[in-house]
Formats: structure tokens, sequence, C-alpha cells
């Protein structure tokens, strides 16, 4: 073995070969990418260097779609990927896509060149003008606000170990994304030692919560009569969703997923109470707050100052938060699924009447759930309610297929087998999240039936025509439906919330909220080759999802349809 290699494997000549061997060595699959004028290092090395040293790199053609399908993939694998930008204007573009995951606590590496520093002298100098006018003093202020770590490689030796940093620190509690700026000059230079390759850095140990805290909690939710959790998000195992089913079902407590972000519960769970805040912490003594940024709007339906509140999570104070004032009776933090499994191990008996709180959460359960069967039947008609839309594409799914909302679909008016079947855009509100994530999703386990349900703005920003040019081009047969009701929808139900008597509710169009003239957006897909339909009446809609997952399965194609959608107050 000669100073270069081991193990037969040449070791990284330069700062761009050590970044990528780095992401390598520290699990990355992919790397996303969206190339520039910075990345003549990274090219090269990616021809250079084996395939076995490196990520698969994946040309993709916009920035903003580039952090989706990272987000997408993580939240079905659990493993976090890499996306790679253009100088500042490119990460300029990724930054909502960062902010999304930063928002959902989903870790991301996030690379950007960075404009030459030398004007000349050394190997990677400026050579352009646009080298002239995209460099920034602090090109990461960019991200900085929203990244757990923001870094600029200094040196090309650098590069393995910078990773390994970033991503230890993205994948420890409470995850998110990380930042790397990098020069040019620093990968292009040589390493003029050889060194050994980063070894990937463990993450920390998840938190296990304070027992007396816990026993507290427990004596709490023991005497209460009507105790309720309330939860946002699971882990991507769906571990909590099983630990808290059974908790709940053993100790008679109701849970509900108000303003559910990653899908919790199955549907039938005896204890489930659904997704609406108010009705679920009705007559609530005790409410425990797991995992939730927002569980409840304080303005609406905030607790009486006589129910006990207990917040649990890895940061049960949701410190990126700046305003956050919900009432606070007791702060555990700890792992989610450590905290409830604690809890169990606490609650050897409920002090109250367990079986008949098991009985009355039930009951509100099932009436529930006929409910909103009946309300989504009673949409079906032209155009039909979103309640409708959500039921029909639920019965045509399989029980592992995946649904990606923006702005789409009724979570309440759909039955899901589990935990991690539904994943609403994060409460950033990033638009044009759902299709690149579900792209992501669909790279990961190509499968799986992977749907993405959005809104028709949220689908114009979305860059249709980059992802369904991605679909296209790595064979991603995503199921895109476009919930189509010609306006920004919840801009106008916003203004009618905030002036119910106002100008602008009795005006013929609201300003600032339609989308007429509708573009054709089936011709978007058309280009790409997409299978394509336009649904009006709700009776369509089940014959046209059955075509359109037929098209996914046998001929391994994406599939869009357009979808009329009646105006809803609701959704």
């Amino acid at each position: 073995m000669n100073a270069e290699e081991q193990d037969g494997r040449r070791l990284p000549a330069n700062g761009a070969e050590s970044v990528l061997t780095g992401l390598k060595s520290n699990g990355v699959d992919y790397l996303f990418a969206n190339a520039g004028t910075d990345f003549p290092p990274i090219i090269e090395a990616l021809a250079s260097l084996d395939v076995s040293q490196v990520p698969q790199a994946i040309t993709i053609p916009h920035e903003t779609a580039s952090v989706g399908m990272a987000h997408g993939y993580y939240l079905v694998t659990g493993k976090p990927q890499a996306v790679m930008v253009h100088v500042n204007v490119g990460l300029a573009n990724a930054a909502m896509g960062v902010i999304n995951a930063a928002s959902d606590n989903v870790p991301v590496i996030v690379m950007s060149g960075r404009t030459p520093i030398t004007e000349s002298g050394r190997l990677g100098s400026r050579i352009t003008p646009i080298q002239y006018g995209q460099e920034m003093y602090d090109q990461a202020s960019l991200v900085s606000n929203v990244t757990k770590f923001h870094y600029e490689m200094r040196y090309p030796e650098q590069g393995a170990a910078l990773v390994a940093r970033a991503a230890a620190l993205a994948k420890s509690e409470p995850k998110g994304p990380v930042y790397l700026s990098l020069p040019r000059e620093p990968l292009a230079a040589p390493i003029e030692t050889p060194q050994q390759p980063a070894e990937a850095r463990p993450v920390a140990t998840r938190a296990f919560p304070d027992l007396e805290a816990i026993a507290i909690a427990a004596e709490w939710l023991a005497k209460a009569t009507s105790p309720v959790v309330l939860c946002q998000r699971g882990d991507t195992d769906g571990v909590l969703g099983q630990r808290l089913s059974e908790f709940c079902n053993r100790h008679g407590i109701g849970v509900a997923e108000p303003f559910t972000i990653r899908n919790v519960m199955a549907s039938s769970d005896p204890m489930f109470l659904g997704y609406d805040a108010k009705a679920a912490m009705q007559g609530a003594d005790v409410v425990v707050v797991l995992d939730s940024g927002v569980p409840w709007i304080e303005a609406l339906h905030a607790p009486s100052s006589d129910v006990k509140v207990i917040h649990v999570g890895a940061d049960p104070h949701f410190a990126r938060m700046p305003v956050r004032g919900y009432k606070t009776d007791l702060a555990i933090a700890a792992d989610p699924v450590a905290a409830v499994e604690a809890l169990a191990a606490a609650m050897t008996a409920s002090g109250g009447d367990t079986e008949t709180r098991r009985t009355t959460i039930a009951a509100r359960a099932a009436e529930r759930r006929e409910k909103a069967r009946a309300e989504a039947e009673a949409g079906c008609a032209g155009p039909m309610t979103a309640e409708w839309m959500s039921r029909c594409l639920s019965d045509a799914i399989d029980d592992r297929a995946v649904v990606f909302s923006e702005l789409g679909v009724v979570p309440g008016a759909m039955d899901v087998a589990g935990p991690n079947r539904i994943f609403n855009n994060p409460h950033s509100g990033g638009l044009g999240w759902a299709l690149p994530a579900a792209l992501g999703a669909q790279l990961a386990d190509r499968e799986r039936l992977v749907a993405a349900c959005i809104g028709d703005g949220s689908y114009i920003f979305a860059n249709p025509v980059a992802c369904h040019q991605i679909a296209e081009a790595l064979e991603l047969p995503v199921l895109t439906i476009i919930k189509n009701n010609g306006m920004w929808n919840a801009v106008r139900r916003s203004v009618v919330g905030a002036y119910p008597q106002g100008v602008a509710v009795r005006a013929n169009t609201m300003p600032l909220t339609s989308l007429e003239p509708a573009p054709d957006y089936l011709k978007v897909a058309e280009a790409s080759r997409a299978h394509t339909e336009r649904v009006e009446h709700g009776r369509d809609l089940p014959a046209a999802l059955g075509r359109a997952i037929d098209v996914i399965r046998s001929e391994r194609r994406q599939a869009v349809l357009d979808v009329r959608i009646a105006v809803s107050e609701k959704n």
C-alpha cells in the first residue's frame, strides 16, 4: 500500500474528493445537485473517484426541488441526504426548502459553492465576470438563522472532517439542517499529506426523561377524569405511534393530532380522536403536548386555567420559536418514545375508572369516523369537496402508500393504516414542498405508491416543469393530484376570518386571491410524458384514480390528475 491508497482505494487528493468521500462515509446515498461555475472540482472528483467512494450525484434542475427531495427521502427512510447548489443565487433558491426542513426538524446536509476568494494565483481563482457579481460579505446569512451549524471550508484537508461534524449535528436532537460553504480554492487545492479517511461521528444518544418529572406526570394522568395527548409528528420508524397506542389504550387516554405534520395514529385506533384540537380537548383536565410546536391556537381554543398541561419533547419549549406562550405546568426534556415508555412503566394502574374512560373515548372516536364518512360522501358532486377527494384517494391506495399533502387532503376524511402515511407541509409554509418531497420518497422506495396532493397555487410554486422532468428522468412514477379551486383559498379564508363583514368578502372577486385564468396544468405534465386526466365531478374520481394507479404500476410512468374542487371555508 502506498501513501495514497488504503485497502486498494485511493485516498482523497484534494478538498472536493475529501468532501465527497466524507459524505459517503457518513451514510449519504444521494447528492441532489444543481451545478454552477463553482462545481468544476466537485465534477472532476465525481469522475475520478470510484463510485463506491462517493454518493450518487443526481442533477436536479431547480434548487427548491433538491432540498424537497432530500426532505422526503428522510421522512420515509430516516437517512439524511445531501444537497449542493450554486453559490449565493442557488442558495437563495434553496433557502425556502431549508426553512421547511428546519421547521420539521429534518436533517439535511446543505452545501453551496462560494465565489472564488482570490482573483489570481491559485487553482480555482476567478475566471468569469459572474464571480465578481455573486460574492457576498456573509453568504451563510441566507440560511444561518435556520440551520444548526454553518461554516466555510478553509483548507482542502478539512473536507471530510467538516462533513462528519455537520452530519452528527444534523442527526442529533433536536434534528435539523446544516450548511457548509465551499469556496473553489480549497475544493481544488491538493492535500499535501495524504490522510486517513475521517470516521463518521456518532449521533448523540437519545435523551431519557427525569424520572421525578415522569412520576408527577403519571400521577396527574392516573387521577385525571379525561386526559388527552396532543401529538403532531412521530419518528420515521413509526415507533412512537405504536408505543402511544399501546399506552393510551391500556389507560384510556385520548389522542389527537391537531395541525398534523407526520401522522402518528391509525385512523381506526379506538383512542384516536382525530385532528381537531378544540374537540379533543373538550372536557380534558390533563393535556400532554407530545413534541408538538403548535398544539392549539391560543386565540381559539386554549385550555382553561385549571387544566394541567405537560409539554414533552427533545426541546419541550421549542427554543427556535421566538414567540410561544402556551400554558406549561410541567416541561419534560426527553425523546418522545422514551418518555411514553417511561410513563407506561410508571403508570402500573390508573387511579380513576380506566374502563369508563376507555369506553367513552372509543365511542367519541367511532362517532367522529362515522361523521367524517358521511360528510365525505355528501361531497360527491361537481365540483366535489376536498373531503370526498380525500376519501376517494384513501380508498384507492394500499396500506403502504404514502401521501404528501400541501393544502391538499383532509386527513380526517381518510382511513390510514398506521403512522407515517400522511405527510403534511411543515408549519413554515414554504410552498412547493410536497411534490419534490414525494419524488424523494419515491426514489427511496421505488415499489411504494407515493402520491402528492397539492393545491393549484402550491403546484405552481413547486416548479412543475422541473419536478415532472425529474420524475421522467429518474423514472419516479409519482401520482400527483392537483386540488384545483382556481384561487389562493387559504388567503381568502384568512381574510374571511379577519374581516367577516368586510368589503373584500362581499366583492365578486376578492383582491389578490384569484388564479384565473388558470393555465392548463396538464399540458405541463404531458410535456414530460405523464398520464393525465381532468376530473370535474366527484362520481368520476374513483375510476380516474384507478386508471392513474394502473399506469403507475404497469407502465412505471408518472400520473397527474387535475381535480376540480369546490371552494370551502374549512379546507
